[in-house]
């Protein structure tokens, strides 16, 4: 069923790019947000049912406020990933030669990651940096500047005309966007999970961050991603993002989480979801000894012991 979408706008961006495919948004209501705070505020006042927001770049890292979001205020779950390739389009009211070009709109993130391309394709135009991708593309198709540095979503909604296509220094860039709900039932494991933890160490405790590792890898579950965050609170004191693979409802996972509970100062669960493979790859099964019957059966042995 059709719902309410918040995403990070304004429209003909990547993220309104990444939310389209997402077929309850394509058909559903979508709201553009100035910043991704407001996204997420949409679905907590329950204006919005669900939020796409950038989680992290394959070029320019980790967003940080997207970050620091997902541990602030009421708890919001991330229930999908989008994975979306992130290619340029160079675009301008007509066609120009790109020698004849003076001035390029941009955000400086797409800049950044055209930086080569530009100095290479057009080195005696000046970059201009602009709000947005969408900004770039409307700030050309009201002739501002001579062109746009732009998502392709854009050129059609501006009438522009591209005059390069795909442009970036590195072709496989991809961005991952999550999808953000207030938490509710979880959807069953796929076989091809990911799981989303947030975590705060104990500061008096020797190898505490190894710690963390030991309790994932002591029971096969891989870490695809960490990241940390300054609290604000002192200078030293971080929060650490991770990323897992597997699903809550996995006993394997489920006893790591019991561990990470055990040890660490405050656990935040971000979210189990299927992962988006942008290339069809086999999932890893569960080692051996760490399979969900494996756990099954060191249970009821543990309880025949016992008596129970």
């Amino acid at each position: 069923m059709a719902g309410t979408f918040a995403y990070l706008g304004p429209e003909g961006t990547f993220t309104e790019a990444a939310l389209r495919t997402v077929s309850a948004a394509e058909h559903g209501v979508r709201i553009p947000a100035r910043s991704v705070p407001e996204a997420l505020e949409a679905v907590r006042s329950g204006e919005a049912d669900a939020a796409l927001v950038p989680l992290e770049n394959s070029v320019g890292g980790a967003i940080p406020v997207t970050l620091d979001e997902l541990i602030t205020g009421s708890p919001l779950m991330i229930t999908r990933e989008v994975l979306l390739p992130v290619e340029f389009v160079l675009a301008a009211r007509e066609a120009t030669p790109l020698a004849g070009l003076r001035t390029i709109a941009a955000h400086p993130q797409a800049s950044a990651q055209c930086r080569h391309w530009l100095q290479a394709n057009v080195p005696d135009a000046v970059v201009v940096d602009v709000l947005s991708n969408a900004a770039a593309a409307i700030h050309a198709a009201a002739g501002e500047y001579d062109a746009a540095l732009c998502a392709p979503i854009g050129v059609g909604r501006n009438n522009l005309t591209v005059l390069a296509e795909k442009v970036a220094d590195r072709a496989e860039a991809v961005t991952r966007f999550a999808l953000l709900s207030k938490p509710g039932p979880l959807a069953p494991p796929t076989g091809d999970d990911v799981t989303s933890l947030a975590l705060s160490i104990r500061h008096d405790q020797v190898g505490a961050l190894l710690a963390v590792l030991t309790e994932l890898a002591v029971r096969g579950v891989n870490l695809s991603r960490i990241e940390s965050r300054p609290t604000g609170e002192q200078l030293g004191t971080y929060v650490f993002f991770l990323d897992c693979t597997g699903h809550v409802a996995e006993s394997r996972v489920g006893e790591a989480m019991r561990g990470l509970r055990r040890i660490c100062a405050e656990v935040w669960f971000l979210g189990s979801y299927p992962k988006h493979r942008l290339q069809p790859e086999a999932p890893v099964p569960a080692p051996k000894g760490l399979t969900d019957d494996d756990f099954a059966d060191s249970a009821a042995w543990l309880a025949a012991l016992r008596g129970t």
